[in-house]
């Protein structure tokens, strides 16, 4: 029986150990961008309205690639990245943080991928099913994270092999080629296609390592 607990016990050291590198990683973000929020509100920006600006942000940039505006689109998202960035920032340096703030943000976050996605599909750059497949992998990636935060009460579930900026940012790299080398040139199926199937695919792998990382972290721990 000795193997069984010292098994357990290397596995609760490993999750400890990647959760306390999560949170450091977090920390320094957030001190980094700490004056960032300090400029927002002397000018008298809110976080909340800095959430509804990086909507906003994203639904312009959904607009500009179904259009077919390819580098317009990469610009749009790039705000829609800063403002998404300042919001958090903000919030924290008025110390005045809500939890409904907070759900807001990440719902905020979502609609904003699915305009995004949806804008790329629709534009006839890429097959529709590749941006359906990229979009439910973005989506399926945060709900685990946010059941794995919510249901089983875990202080961080942000682990998997790439993360929503990284996601973000292959989309970009994908659209902002796709602009110089059009569908048709190499490969025949197009860059940001290309992009949107790595995005889909980490997406989908991150959620399995993220379900997998709860049911260590939980260990069998009863619904209460």
């Amino acid at each position: 029986m000795a193997k069984p607990e010292s098994t357990e016990a290397v596995s609760t050291i490993e999750l400890a150990q990647r959760d306390g590198i999560n949170q450091r990683k977090r920390q320094l973000y957030e001190r980094s961008t700490l004056w960032l929020g300090r400029i927002c509100l002397k000018l008298g920006l809110t976080p909340n309205f800095l959430t509804g600006l990086s909507l906003v942000c994203a639904l312009v940039s959904g607009v500009c690639f179904w259009r077919g505006e390819m580098l317009w689109g990469v610009v749009w998202i790039a705000l829609t990245g800063v403002t998404d960035m300042l919001d958090g920032s903000t919030a924290r340096a008025s110390g005045k943080g809500t939890v409904f703030g907070g759900i807001l943000d990440h719902v905020s976050d979502r609609f904003g991928e699915f305009f995004i996605l949806a804008g790329i599909t629709l534009s006839g750059a890429i097959a529709p099913a590749w941006g359906l497949y990229a979009l439910f992998g973005m989506l399926i990636a945060s709900y685990v994270r946010a059941a794995a935060e919510s249901i089983g009460k875990l202080e961080n579930c942000a682990v998997g092999i790439m993360g929503r900026t990284e996601k973000v940012i292959v989309i970009m790299i994908g659209a902002t080629i796709e602009h110089f080398i059009p569908t048709g040139g190499f490969p025949r199926t197009g860059w940001l296609e290309i992009a949107l199937v790595i995005v889909g695919t980490t997406s989908i792998i991150t959620a399995i390592q993220r379900m997998v990382f709860a049911w260590k972290a939980l260990n069998g721990r009863e619904n209460h």
